[in-house]
């Protein structure tokens, strides 16, 4: 069942928001993003799921080194806009959330959920693993990133945009965004819903729990924010 908390986040997804201080922003991030994916691919040519995607900009490139990629997300405009983006790209499927709970067991070599389980309850996460563990074959690995711990601050996430963007060339615009995000609906969606947090340990034993195995931490996380973390788990070969 969806809860308030993920209706209110995935609305908030789906409408025009600020969460990107400028276009240099938001194409180094997802770009950023596709380069982590693509170093975790499995060899040959994977079967691989992005559930969470966003916007990936940068899909196709993942797509090139993989017989089929599908990218899940929950917010329906979002859908459209990226089944019209990778419109001429075949081997990118767009999909629902509940078309992901319909996918034959064992037909994945890899799924990722990026900067997705903040905005979920731990109930439901709990439920995605049973499905993600279904869908992955023998073998197959699923990686989580992004992962907020509980020490986690809003400090933090700001330190971390700003260091990004001294890097990629768009600090002023940070500056910029970052005071007007103190007046946005990001910052009053997350001061109302919250965000879903985990420890390490916590994260880890969740995959041991689902049925996961050779479970760790991954270093580093997915993207530029040092302070998250991601982990991963494998499917019993």
């Amino acid at each position: 069942m969806t809860t308030k908390t993920q209706t209110g986040w995935t609305q908030f997804w789906d409408t025009e928001h600020s969460v990107y201080v400028s276009p240099r922003h938001f194409d180094r991030h997802y770009s950023l993003i596709a380069d982590d994916i693509i170093k975790v691919l499995p060899p040959g040519a994977p079967r691989v799921l992005d559930h969470g995607c966003g916007e990936a900009l940068h899909a196709g490139r993942i797509a090139a080194r993989c017989d089929r990629l599908l990218l899940c997300d929950a917010a329906p405009r979002l859908r459209s806009r990226l089944a019209a983006r990778f419109a001429s790209e075949p081997n990118i499927a767009v999909m629902a959330p509940a078309e992901v709970e319909s996918l034959p067991d064992g037909s994945l070599d890899l799924v990722v959920a990026n900067s997705l389980v903040q905005y979920l309850t731990r109930a439901e996460l709990e439920a995605l693993l049973t499905v993600w563990r279904c869908i992955l074959k023998p073998g197959g690995r699923l990686i989580i990133a992004d992962v907020i711990s509980p020490a986690g601050t809003a400090v933090a996430d700001a330190s971390s945009l700003l260091r990004f963007a001294v890097a990629n060339g768009f600090l002023f615009d940070a500056v910029k965004g970052l005071a007007r995000t103190f007046f946005s609906d990001y910052r009053k969606l997350r001061s109302r819903l919250g965000l879903t947090r985990y420890s390490e340990a916590e994260a880890l034993d969740l995959l041991r729990r689902a049925g996961f195995a050779d479970v760790r931490r991954l270093d580093p996380n997915f993207g530029y924010n040092d302070a998250r973390i991601a982990v991963t788990g494998a499917t019993a070969s």
